[in-house]
């Protein structure tokens, strides 16, 4: 669900400086995502939770802003800081999505990832101009960092063919998203995927395209925030208070792209992390 929501707003803050090589960029990511996989899962020390849990909150915040975007364009940030809240809330209530719930929210998802590939496949995209251009190195990095935080499967999940599926999904969207739209239009749009309804001619969609993004973003931030809250501040109280309250004037105020590249450093520094608890176990055995 994470990846769902994300791919509604990191392709455009992605191809705005990588270009048609975002889509290499995307392939990159999938494949650290895959390799991190394998790696054990952080420890409790107080240098693994303070980067576990301001790595998901900056995740959070990314997808509150996908939910603003889309849902409430109108007053996104507002929006944004309001789905903040109100998933802390929700925790601090003992809230809790049902298993099955969550499972069938990921179908819906994948099907409507389906059916968004067959309308763009099936629809003649209007000419672009320009090349593919000279791959920007940099540019590149910045868009992977922008998508690894959302395709890094959870601890304990460590299977490599099951963490390749997440990204062959983004490799997929991106490349359809490209195909219709094209890395300026791209790069340009804050809501990419109404625009690809559009480009599609599938304009009366947009409705059901606002469920959608509902179903991507709410969900997951909530589960995003009481794994993290679970793992790195299992006591609760003022930590979490003081998370949720940077996280909601993130939300509002910090651009998405600034957000996107925190979440994305974020998870570099929890790899890392996870490399030198694989090694310190390797010393140990």
């Amino acid at each position: 669900m994470r990846l769902a929501g994300a791919l509604l707003v990191t392709l455009a803050a992605g191809a705005a400086g990588a270009g048609y090589w975002v889509l290499g960029a995307v392939v990159l990511a999938a494949l650290a995502a895959a390799g991190a996989s394998r790696l054990p899962a952080l420890g409790g020390d107080p240098a693994a939770r303070i980067v576990g849990g301001l790595s998901r909150l900056a995740q959070i915040v990314v997808l509150a802003q996908a939910f603003g975007a889309y849902v409430f364009p109108l007053q996104p940030g507002y929006a944004a800081a309001a789905l903040v809240v109100f998933v802390a809330a929700a925790d601090f209530a003992g809230l809790r999505l049902p298993h099955l719930l969550v499972k069938w929210v990921l179908g819906v998802l994948l099907a409507a990832g389906a059916v968004l590939v067959a309308m763009c496949l099936a629809v003649a995209p209007v000419s672009q101009t320009g090349g593919i251009g000279t791959p920007d190195a940099a540019a590149i990095v910045v868009a992977a960092l922008f998508l690894l935080p959302f395709l890094i499967p959870e601890p304990g999940e460590r299977n490599t063919a099951r963490a390749l599926v997440p990204g062959l999904v983004a490799v997929v969207v991106t490349a359809v998203t490209l195909y219709q739209l094209g890395p300026v239009r791209l790069g340009l749009s804050g809501t990419a995927m109404r625009d690809l309804l559009s480009a599609a001619d599938a304009g009366q969609l947009q409705p059901l395209l606002t469920v959608i993004a509902v179903l991507a973003t709410l969900p997951a931030a909530f589960t995003t925030f009481v794994g993290a809250r679970q793992r790195f501040a299992p006591s609760g109280g003022a930590p979490v208070a003081a998370g949720a309250l940077l996280a909601a004037v993130a939300a509002a105020f910090v651009p998405v792209s600034a957000v996107l590249l925190a979440a994305g450093l974020g998870a570099v520094l929890e790899v890392l992390l996870r490399v030198r608890a694989r090694r310190y176990r390797g010393g140990h055995d």
